[in-house]
C-alpha cells in the first residue's frame, strides 16, 4: 500500500459557484423569488449550465433546455455563463483557504483540495476546522459541501456524492463501499454498462476480479479503485511553492491599527530568522500574508541578493516595498492572520571582518541593489553576467542583480599581455553597423573603410580572429566572422569584422564595425 494513512485531505465542493457568485455580486438577486439559472449554447440551443438551491429544488438540472425551463416557471432570472470569471471567484477561494493549510489545490472547475495534515491542531479537530470553513464561506454568500478522508480520491467522491463530513480511516473502506457507481469518475459509457449488470454501489464492484472488469471497462475502473481505496497514491499539486518555513499569528480580535501589525511582524521576524538559524540557512524571498476578515487576502513578496539573517533588515525591506505599492495596504475591519512564509532560503556561514573593511563594503553594495531592486523592479535593477560563449554580442547577459544565478561563473578571458592594448573593446555596437571598405587583399584588413560618411585611412592592422557561428544555435545560413582590431591615421582604434569567406563561394562577404577601442 502506497498512501500514508496519517495523511488528511478536506474537499471543498461549491455545487453552485456561478450563481453564487451572480448574488454576490449583486446582493437583490439573493433576496428575489425567481430562480436564478445560467446558460450557454450547447449544440446550437440555450441550455442550462448552472443553477442556485432553489431552482434545483424545484426540479430544473443542468442542460436542461431553457425553453423547457421556461414552459415550467415563468418567473426565472436568466443569466449568460462566464467560465472566465468563475474561475477567478475559485482562485480568490483558494487564497482565502491558505489561512488553513499553505497546501491548497484546484479540484476540477468548481473544487478546491487541501491537505490538512499536521494543521488540524490549530482548530482543535477536524470537524471543528470543517464547521469554521462552512460558516465563514455561509457568511460570504457561498454554498459549500466538504469531506475529510485519508486521501485525495475519497475526500472527492465523499463530499460530492455523499453528504460529507470526517470519515476516519477505520470506516473508510464502508463507507466507500456505499457510494453510488457515479463517484468513481468514469466514462459514461462504462457506468452505463455497470448499471445495465445490474451493479449499484462502489461495493459491488470492489469484491470482482480485477482481470475481469479490465477486460470489460478497461484500466480505468481498476485505477479509480485503486485510488479510492488508497492503495494507490495520488497527491495534489498545490497553487503555490510550499515555503521552506512559515510563522503566522491568529488573532483574538483582528488588528486594524497599522502600528499593532508592524509590532505583530517584528515578532514574527523574530521568530522566522531563530528558524531559519538553526537551519544555518538565510531568506533569499520572504512572502507576508495579510489576510482580512472579509476574506481578502493581500501578499507582499521581499527578494534580497544577500541571505536575509534578521528582523531589521527585512523590515527596513519590508518599508521600501510598502512605499511602492500602487495599492496602500488596507487593512479594511482588520487582519486576523498575519503570516511570514521564506520561500527561498540559501545556506550562510559567518564571516569573518577584514582589515581592510572589503566585505563592509560587500554588504553595503548588497543593501542598496535590494533597496533598489525594490523601490524600481526586480527588472529594473541588473547587473552583468558572464556567458561561456566566443560569440562577442552574448559574452555578457543582463540578469537581475538581486537574484544569484545557478550557473557558476565563466573564468574564460582573452589572453593579454600588461603593456599591449586589450584584444577586445569595452564597448560594442549591437546590432553591429555596416561600413563600406576597400581592401588591398580580399582576405586581408581593409585599407580605408567609410563609417556615418566618414572615411578613414588604416595605418596599423592586427588579425584576423576567426569565429565561427554556434551551430547548435545559429540558423542554416549563419556565416563566419574575420575579427581585425584597426587604427587610422588620426589615433582612433576600431574592432571590425568581415562576415563570409571569399574561397568558399559563400554570398559576397560584407564588412562591420562591431565596437571601439578606448
Amino acid at each position: 500500500m502506497f498512501s500514508d494513512r496519517s495523511n488528511r485531505f478536506l474537499a471543498l465542493w461549491f455545487p453552485h459557484l456561478p450563481t453564487d457568485r451572480l448574488k454576490r455580486e449583486n446582493p437583490q438577486r439573493a433576496k428575489s423569488d425567481q430562480f436564478l439559472i445560467v446558460v450557454d449554447k450547447v449544440a446550437n440551443a440555450l441550455r442550462l449550465t448552472a443553477l442556485d438551491e432553489r431552482a434545483t429544488k424545484a426540479g430544473l438540472y443542468k442542460t436542461m433546455a431553457l425553453t423547457d425551463a421556461r414552459a415550467q416557471f415563468e418567473q426565472l432570472d436568466i443569466a449568460f455563463a462566464s467560465p472566465r470569471k468563475d474561475a477567478v471567484l475559485l482562485e480568490k477561494l483558494a487564497d482565502w483557504c491558505d489561512r488553513y493549510t499553505p497546501l491548497v489545490a484546484l479540484d476540477g472547475s468548481d473544487g478546491l483540495m487541501l491537505d490538512i495534515t499536521g494543521c488540524v491542531h490549530l482548530f482543535g479537530d477536524e470537524e471543528t476546522m470543517r464547521k469554521d470553513i462552512h460558516q465563514r464561506l455561509n457568511q460570504h454568500g457561498m454554498i459549500v459541501r466538504s469531506a475529510i478522508a485519508g486521501n485525495v480520491p475519497a475526500a472527492h467522491a465523499f463530499a460530492r456524492h455523499s453528504p460529507g463530513g470526517v470519515i476516519d480511516d477505520t470506516s473508510l473502506n464502508e463507507k466507500l463501499r456505499r457510494l453510488r457507481l457515479v463517484s468513481l469518475d468514469i466514462e459514461d459509457v462504462h457506468l452505463a454498462g455497470l448499471k445495465r449488470a445490474g451493479l449499484r454501489s462502489v461495493g459491488d464492484i470492489e469484491v470482482l476480479p480485477r482481470a475481469a472488469l479490465a477486460a470489460r471497462f478497461g484500466s480505468e475502473l481498476i485505477d479509480r479503485l485503486d485510488a479510492l481505496f488508497g492503495y494507490a497514491n495520488q497527491p495534489i499539486s498545490p497553487r503555490r511553492i510550499v515555503p521552506v518555513c512559515m510563522v503566522e499569528r491568529r488573532m483574538a480580535e483582528p488588528l486594524i491599527v497599522m502600528e499593532s501589525v508592524e509590532l505583530v511582524l517584528h515578532g514574527l521576524g523574530d521568530e522566522l530568522f531563530r528558524q531559519l538559524q538553526q537551519r544555518v540557512e538565510g531568506a533569499r524571498e520572504i512572502e507576508a500574508s495579510f489576510f482580512r476578515v472579509d476574506g481578502n487576502v493581500r501578499r507582499i513578496s521581499i527578494q534580497a541578493g544577500q541571505p536575509l539573517v534578521d528582523t531589521k533588515t527585512l523590515f527596513r525591506l519590508l518599508k521600501e516595498r510598502l512605499s511602492t505599492l500602487s495599492e496602500p495596504l488596507d487593512a479594511g475591519y482588520g487582519f486576523d492572520i498575519i503570516r511570514l512564509a521564506a520561500v527561498r532560503v540559501e545556506r550562510t556561514q559567518a564571516l569573518q571582518k577584514s582589515l581592510d573593511n572589503n566585505i563592509q563594503e560587500t554588504e553595503e553594495i548588497g543593501s542598496l541593489i535590494d533597496r533598489l531592486s525594490i523601490r524600481l523592479g526586480t527588472n529594473r535593477v541588473l547587473r552583468p553576467h558572464a556567458v561561456d560563449t566566443h560569440i562577442p554580442e552574448r559574452a555578457v547577459s543582463l540578469e537581475p542583480a538581486s537574484q544569484t544565478t545557478t550557473t557558476p561563473p565563466v573564468e574564460w578571458t582573452p589572453d593579454h599581455h600588461p603593456g599591449e592594448p586589450p584584444e577586445r573593446p569595452i564597448r560594442l555596437f549591437q546590432p553591429p553597423e555596416r561600413i563600406e571598405t576597400m581592401a588591398g587583399v580580399p582576405d586581408g584588413a581593409p585599407a580605408q573603410f567609410v563609417w556615418r560618411k566618414i572615411r578613414h585611412n588604416i595605418v596599423l592592422a592586427e588579425g584576423p580572429e576567426r569565429i565561427a557561428p554556434e551551430w547548435w544555435r545559429e540558423h542554416a545560413g549563419a556565416l563566419t566572422r574575420d575579427y581585425y582590431r584597426l587604427e587610422d591615421n588620426q589615433g582612433h582604434r576600431f574592432w571590425v569584422f568581415r562576415e563570409g569567406l571569399y574561397e568558399r563561394g559563400q554570398t559576397t562577404p560584407r564588412w562591420y564595425l562591431h565596437g571601439l577601442f578606448a
